[in-house]
């Protein structure tokens, strides 16, 4: 009953995203708004009620070449798309700040939603790549939409030209499997997949990783993060990062382990080592960029990568795990990519919602002192340090939880018979441990200078309905992490069927979450948000007994100098200039200082200073690729001439070309 009303809510989903395209066809915003957020409501209702066993299979009406084409929503497929809808939910209420574009925005949203939708349910090739490519234009149209800068279409056309690079990857990898399975259903793909030759499956492999990391943000794809996420709005953000990132790693996931199902020797260890390596490194170089980042918007973008990265290097551990038939420990991997997703949807829809608050306060994407603990009312405030904290793993929070998990994972890869695997596991561990320190530094800097930081840039008050949103989410985030082990039940039969392993029922103990087993480690959020408050009251209780003792207060010294606290105050680029002068190597910071004069250079009229990171791959990789484009087209331009007789030449030729290869 639940899975047959799963699919009627699923098919209510669709059809009021349909309406909400349509209403921004016509310029009717609020309309399409309402719409998106109907269809996100049931999106989300469906989602829980086909949790834990998943939709029934359906056939749609219509068939490809005489192939009927299917769609059934997995377990983790449900969870994955339930979590990544919440934000969006808000986010389409609230709508884009753009004073303009609102209906090609609500158009974008719409083709983003249902390009997920057919991510997460198709089980045909060519309508899985179909659905693929929405979701990228809906992204670029919603982008497109916003115009908040005249220069915007470029960073959206450098991230169109990567996103093709990665669907030109995915089209060879699926091809490859269609060709040897003789059709394009998903299940013909995992019967041929073992008769693969294991160089052949490490080559489909590596493509398939292409192709979904280029949406996740894994190097060298990563680059095109900051640039188009600060094109458009944090409502834009929510969307990208929540319900689309979620389908990119679920398109990943489905594809190595259901695409290519479990094999054994060097090549499926191969491609586990490749997808840890991945995963790993661009955890590292996307925190790394984040932390530098001045803007709310390219923060959290590159966030985003960091956080899809952790999921991938977990995704790889499974896959190590199941070349050993290490059952449990691949499905505690696994299950532990979910939810971190599914707490990184929350708290980073909160914190995007959150970035358009401080917008629409100060004018500006800028991270720097604003004082909206003034200009907001104080759940505004609560939401966005519970989002904060969560994406800086303290507890109680979610990404605390989903950290503890993928720490305690890779600790058990002394269960790996292989030196390879165990020494990369361990390196895995070294590195995300680096991210974990870097991504506290990095949200301390955002919720400190952002949120806390008192400085008269705000004109204007944080607009209500964002505020209940960031709180709204904030609370969700605190609510997944307490309710963890109410949680873990749903994903029990995913596991079963996807390892043969109860490994998420397994991974909690009563109120303690442990990893398979509680002599390892274990924690407890639920227990810990009731000491929590206890434990506050022992400085309450030193207050009041030193409530008679006089304070003795004296001015802050400003080396003789009149006060001024916002001279004085820490800014986005002196909280970070410690660790990028210490990793300039990587960084290579670019520094310019631009003086104006006048009366033969004695009086600076105007002095202007820029200050930037240099990309790792921009330099190295993307722009001898421009450059060879460039050089192409240039060589090319004679095929655009428009003599008619050049053009009768060519035909002829290629007539000639066919008539050849005809009798051969």
């Amino acid at each position: 009953m639940g899975a047959e009303l799963a699919n009627d809510l699923l098919l209510a989903a669709v059809l009021f995203w349909l309406i909400a395209a349509l209403f921004g066809l016509t310029g009717l915003a609020a309309f399409g708004r309402a719409a998106l957020g109907l269809g996100a409501a049931a999106g989300i209702a469906a989602s829980f009620l086909g949790i834990p066993f998943g939709t029934d299979s359906i056939s749609l009406p219509f068939s490809f070449v005489g192939f009927p084409i299917r769609f059934v929503m997995a377990p983790e497929a449900l969870w994955l798309f339930g979590f990544g809808l919440v934000p969006a939910l808000l986010a389409a209420l609230n709508g884009t700040p753009a004073s303009q574009g609102a209906g090609g925005w609500v158009f974008g949203v719409a083709a983003s939603l249902l390009g997920a939708l057919g991510v997460f349910g198709l089980q045909q090739g060519a309508f899985f790549l179909l659905s693929w490519e929405l979701m990228s234009l809906g992204g670029a149209v919603m982008l497109l939409s916003e115009r908040f800068s005249p220069a915007s279409g470029s960073p959206v056309l450098f991230m169109l030209g990567l996103l093709e690079v990665g669907a030109v990857a995915l089209l060879l990898g699926v091809l490859v499997l269609a060709t040897r399975s003789h059709a394009l259903d998903f299940l013909d793909f995992a019967l041929a997949a073992p008769l693969l030759p294991g160089w052949l499956r490490f080559i489909v492999s590596a493509l398939l990783l292409v192709g979904f990391g280029a949406k996740l943000g894994l190097l060298p794809f990563y680059e095109w993060f900051p640039g188009a996420y600060t094109s458009g709005s944090g409502a834009s953000g929510t969307v990208l990062s929540g319900v689309v990132l979620n389908a990119a790693f679920f398109g990943l996931s489905h594809a190595l382990l259901g695409w290519l199902p479990g094999a054994t020797g060097p090549a499926s260890v191969g491609v586990g080592l490749l997808v840890v390596t991945a995963g790993t490194l661009s955890a590292v170089l996307a925190v790394l960029y984040a932390f530098q980042a001045e803007d709310w918007r390219a923060l959290l973008a590159f966030s985003s990568a960091e956080n899809a990265a952790i999921a991938v290097v977990m995704l790889g551990a499974a896959l190590l795990f199941r070349t050993e038939s290490e059952g449990d420990l691949a499905g505690l991997a696994w299950t532990v990519a979910l939810l971190h997703l599914a707490g990184h949807s929350l708290a980073k829809g909160g914190l995007f919602l959150a970035a358009d608050g401080a917008a629409r306060a100060s004018g500006t994407y800028a991270i720097r002192h604003a004082n909206l603990t003034r200009r907001a009312s104080w759940i505004f405030g609560v939401g966005a340090l519970f989002c904060a904290m969560s994406l800086a793993a303290m507890p109680p929070q979610a990404g605390f939880v989903s950290e503890w998990f993928v720490f305690q994972t890779v600790f058990q890869g002394f269960h790996l018979t292989g030196l390879a695997p165990r020494l990369a596991l361990a390196l895995a561990g070294a590195g995300l441990a680096l991210t974990a320190a870097v991504a506290f530094a990095t949200f301390v800097k955002l919720f400190g200078i952002g949120i806390l930081g008192q400085g008269n840039h705000a004109r204007a008050t944080v607009p209500r309905p964002i505020a209940a949103s960031t709180f709204l989410l904030g609370v969700c985030v605190l609510a997944l992490a307490v309710g963890m082990p109410a949680w873990l039940p749903a994903l029990n039969w995913a596991t079963l069927a996807e390892f043969a392993s109860p490994a998420a029922s397994t991974m909690h103990d009563g109120l303690l979450l442990v990893p398979l087993t509680a002599t390892f480690a274990f924690i407890s959020p639920s227990m810990l948000i009731i000491a929590g408050p206890l434990l506050s009251l022992i400085p309450i209780a030193v207050l009041l007994l030193t409530r008679g003792f006089a304070a003795h207060r004296v001015p802050v010294w400003y080396g003789g100098l009149a006060q001024d606290p916002a001279a004085a105050a820490t800014t986005s680029l002196t909280f970070s200039n410690a660790l990028r002068t210490f990793l300039s190597f990587v960084y290579r910071p670019i520094e310019e200082t631009e003086r104006e004069t006048r009366a033969r250079r004695y009086f600076i009229t105007r002095l202007e200073f820029t200050h930037n990171v240099a990309p790792v791959f921009g330099p190295l990789l993307f722009a001898p690729i421009e450059r060879i484009v460039v050089f192409l087209a240039q060589k090319l331009r004679a095929l655009q001439s428009g003599n008619l007789n050049f053009y009768l030449a060519l035909i002829g030729l290629l007539l000639i070309i066919i008539l050849v290869l005809t009798l051969l």
